[in-house]
């Protein structure tokens, strides 16, 4: 019977969405609640599993996890692709990289949560109703302001054109700027400063990986107007994470709204959670029903699909 791990079920609902004991008959299923201490304690927990069925980047499948789970031979992924995974390593153990589709709307979504939210300082007006107080901040329009769009790929465009409707200017910026893009969307393509330092919010929706790695240190926070909040649902690898939270305790920018981060899940003493100026969520943009069933449909369905020899939805190693 083949071993099956499920990684990073944190809500613990993979059984909500595909019926586990009418599989139990051809797969050992074993569901993993809870993040590895490390990566060591991640290898003596999976070492006797033939397949991992993983959420996202939650679990690094490094060279040295893949090297040491000696009887590993399929991975799945939720989305078609997945940084945290050594696809080099896996092709040299001849394993099988799988992926599901996914639904980019959810993570636009949640990017205009994050920005009416900090508008209109939710978190603190929040906090402080149950604190029995009564209109205790100011919050500003969106209409008229600058939205600046750090990518404007699948997520960067419906956040662009939410961004139209409420009648703000979007500029947009990234290495590879599709100029056609930005005259169908109507968005005023920009150079990296000039973005910066024009935008009353910069939301950040280029793909992770070395080539935007801490692209927004302190010298791009110093470059921003004291208004300016930023917001990064992408890759917490982004920004750089001390600088940011010099730039929030300084008031170099007004704030900032996060549900990605260098590390995750976020330290409990991660001095993001004691910023005022900070709006954060654990994560969740891509955290919807309709994603979860997509996911674990899928990755059962390519489960099977390996297994019989014929897979599908196969990821290969250009992961750049």
């Amino acid at each position: 019977m083949l071993k099956v791990a499920i990684l990073d079920d944190y809500q613990n609902v993979s059984h909500e969405f595909v019926n586990l004991k009418k599989l139990s008959r051809k797969y050992e299923f074993k569901i993993f609640n809870e993040p590895f201490i490390n990566e060591n304690h991640a290898i003596e927990q999976l070492a006797e599993f033939e397949a991992l069925l993983i959420m996202r980047e939650r679990t690094p499948i490094t060279k040295n996890l893949i090297d040491n789970l000696k009887k590993l031979k399929f991975i799945i992924t939720s989305g078609m692709r997945n940084k945290a995974i050594d696809f080099e390593a896996a092709k040299k153990r001849k394993i099988i990289v799988s992926g599901t589709e996914i639904n980019v709307n959810p993570t636009a979504e949640l990017t205009w949560a994050l920005i009416l939210g900090l508008a209109r300082n939710i978190k603190l007006e929040t906090d402080n109703m149950f604190q029995g107080y009564w209109q205790t901040t100011i919050g500003v329009e969106l209409k008229g302001k600058i939205l600046g769009l750090i990518g404007l790929g699948r997520v960067g465009s419906q956040v662009a054109k939410i961004g139209k409707v409420f009648g703000m200017q979007v500029m947009a910026w990234s290495e590879n700027l599709n100029l056609d893009k930005c005259k169908e969307l109507d968005v005023l393509p920009s150079g990296k400063e000039d973005l910066l330092n024009n935008s009353d919010f910069i939301s950040i929706h280029v793909q992770g990986g070395e080539r935007y790695k801490e692209l927004i240190k302190l010298k791009e926070f110093d470059m921003m107007k004291k208004s300016a909040f930023i917001v990064n649902t992408s890759r917490g690898s982004i920004i750089n994470e001390d600088d940011l939270i010099i730039a929030l305790s300084t008031n170099v920018i007004a704030g900032a709204g996060l549900d990605v981060y260098e590390k995750e899940p976020l330290p409990e003493n991660n001095k993001l959670r004691f910023l005022p100026n900070a709006l954060l969520l654990p994560h969740i943009g891509y955290v919807t029903a309709e994603n979860y069933s997509i996911f674990y449909t899928q990755m059962i369905e390519n489960l099977e699909a390996c297994v019989n020899g014929k897979p599908i939805r196969v990821i290969n190693n250009d992961q750049k």
